[in-house]
């Protein structure tokens, strides 16, 4: 029976095989190793994943998707988690974990801020996103595209956009063009915040009004003394800071009493 995509799940099935076989080579499957797919709908990337791994987990929330790929894969190949994975607990799952998937555009930035809490179970993750989230996620500062998931999101992975993908690639065609992103986990030694919950205090607010100076957004939190202290001018506005400065604050910030750590 034909599957009808259902819009409340943001279904666009990937069917273009160039694009499938792209996708495939950039995450570069090999037999032994821990993966799940994040909504695989239809099987365009679970049929040559399965061809290749000895074992592959799925994540679906559709009931009738989730009949489907039971029907189809034994389940000693192919073990399927029926449900919505923003509420999926990844520590069920082996560590060293490959994270793959053609994410609905509508969940997915609360998606990688939800794997984030999981990055060092992670390996890696291979994502079909909206081309302006990856746009965003990559970006670095100075530019429009720079904001809090930039940020947040480049403290924990290194990121790289590997390859776009049309919206004729798809059915239904999607209203926007595509593009797949790999991310690898940075090392521990490398996430030097004091309290990750307080740098995300920082950028939040620092970002709630990005056309303002961190004079003006940061106001009551850093004084003019401060900035002195941290060598950062503040002039500057959100987005002319880097990475590593948004750490410098928010640990100025933990450590000085002003912000509570989590």
């Amino acid at each position: 029976m034909k599957h009808v995509p259902r819009k409340r799940f943001g279904q666009h099935f990937l069917t273009d095989q160039a694009a499938i076989a792209g996708i495939v080579a950039a995450i570069r499957p090999q037999r032994d190793d821990a993966m799940v797919e994040i909504g695989p709908g239809l099987g365009a990337l679970t049929a040559p994943l399965c061809a290749i791994l000895s074992h592959l987990h799925v994540i679906e929330i559709d009931r009738d998707i989730v009949g489907r790929l039971q029907r189809d894969y034994p389940r000693e190949r192919l073990m399927v988690h029926s449900g919505d994975v923003l509420e999926f607990d990844f520590a069920v799952l082996p560590r060293a974990l490959r994270v793959v998937g053609n994410l609905p555009y509508n969940i997915s930035t609360p998606l990688l801020f939800h794997l984030a809490r999981y990055v060092e179970r992670i390996k890696d993750l291979h994502f079909m996103l909206q081309k302006e989230v990856v746009q965003r996620m990559v970006a670095l500062p100075g530019g429009g595209d720079y904001g809090r998931l930039s940020v947040m999101l480049q403290y924990r992975f290194d990121m790289e956009l590997l390859l776009e993908v049309a919206p004729g690639a798809f059915s239904p065609p999607p209203q926007v063009d595509s593009a797949v992103v790999r991310m690898v986990p940075r090392p521990q030694t490398q996430l030097t915040a004091v309290s990750e919950a307080g740098m995300a205090q920082v950028v939040r607010r620092a970002f709630s009004q990005r056309r303002k100076t961190l004079r003006n957004s940061l106001a009551g939190l850093l004084e003019t003394e401060d900035y002195a202290k941290l060598g950062i001018a503040p002039g500057l506005r959100a987005e002319n800071l880097t990475v590593a400065e948004f750490v410098a604050i928010g640990n100025f910030l933990t450590e000085t009493g002003k912000l509570m750590p989590n």
